[in-house]
């Protein structure tokens, strides 16, 4: 006995002196779910080079991961060892994948940390350039006279359009063709070219075509009118008609389960740090996202946000009977 209770002290100073040493010089890598060059990735490798200073110098280094719905990269990280020095940038992907993945190797409430939210990405409803319309309103009577014809991109199961568009066909009770792209580049290229209708998709990927007037803009996904000079003009979907709509894409840090709660206490300190440094808010607003400043960057706001946009997205996807694996 007297050995057990030496072994546990023995463990408990050397996590005690990890903790307090953490991450003394050692590289911290973020796990990305998915390809490099996307969102997703851009918004990791500011918050990579935000979270140095406050990690004591560390460099943080991206692991792109992609595949499954992003559950490949979050299993990677839910299997990791638990001290710190792996860890996980997500997106709304984290609630939905409980529906989108029938045999998910992890439980999103009980596999992981929860750290804090980084940002929230609005989404734009857009079109190709041919269709008839100038505003919601007037799409939304082209909708209704097409039922049954229309082609509705994304970037992939699981990806922020897919799932904008799943909403977006539930929230008009219209039921379209989903057509899905390797990514968001191709099912834009192919919008700008008319061989599909419309586009529900993040700011980070429209705002440029937007400006260059290569596709139309009819709506914002917010809550509110967006305060950036380019789509300042663009009326939220909600004061266009279709009431209660709204998405964003939203983005967390994650650690895997059981690591050490000072060494959780540091990584969030260092977070809050980073989303206050204002190269990073720079970055983010040049990609259209809005850097978090509500509860929501501290643990608990976190994963109560989390759990409760499961509730909000599970039954959308299983209505719609579609899966990522």
């Amino acid at each position: 006995m007297k050995k057990l209770f030496a072994l546990a002290a023995i463990a408990a100073a050397a996590v005690a002196a990890h903790a307090q040493d953490f991450p003394g010089g050692k590289p911290v890598t973020i796990v990305v779910p998915f390809a490099a060059g996307g969102p997703t990735d851009r918004v990791a490798r500011d918050l990579a080079e935000a979270l140095r200073k406050p990690l004591g110098g560390s460099t943080v280094i991206i692991d792109n991961v992609p595949g499954a719905g992003s559950s490949i990269g979050a299993a990677k990280v839910a299997r990791a060892t638990p001290d710190g020095y792996t860890l996980l940038l997500n997106h709304i992907a984290m609630a939905t994948v409980p529906s989108l993945v029938r045999n998910v190797p992890f439980k999103v409430e009980t596999d992981f940390e929860y750290l804090g939210i980084v940002n929230d990405v609005p989404m734009t409803l857009i079109s190709k350039p041919s269709i008839p319309a100038a505003n919601y309103k007037e799409l939304s009577g082209w909708i209704a006279a097409n039922k049954g014809k229309i082609n509705l991109g994304n970037a992939g199961v699981g990806s922020a359009s897919h799932l904008c568009g799943l909403l977006f066909q539930s929230a008009t009770k219209t039921e379209m063709t989903p057509v899905p792209y390797k990514g968001t580049a191709p099912a834009i290229t192919d919008l700008i070219g008319g061989q599909i209708d419309l586009l529900c998709d993040q700011t980070t990927n429209t705002t440029p075509h937007i400006q260059g007037g290569k596709v139309k803009a009819f709506a914002v996904t917010t809550s509110k009118r967006l305060a950036l000079p380019l789509l300042k003009d663009l009326p939220t979907l909600d004061e266009a008609g279709l009431k209660n709509f709204q998405v964003t894409i939203w983005h967390g840090l994650y650690a895997p389960k059981g690591t050490p709660a000072p060494v959780l206490k540091k990584l969030n300190d260092a977070l809050k740090v980073a989303l206050k440094d204002p190269d990073f808010i720079h970055r983010e607003e040049q990609l259209g996202a809005v850097v978090a400043t509500d509860g929501r960057v501290e643990p608990a706001g976190h994963k109560k946000f989390v759990i409760d946009e499961i509730a909000k997205w599970t039954p959308v996807i299983k209505a719609a009977g579609v899966y990522a694996d």
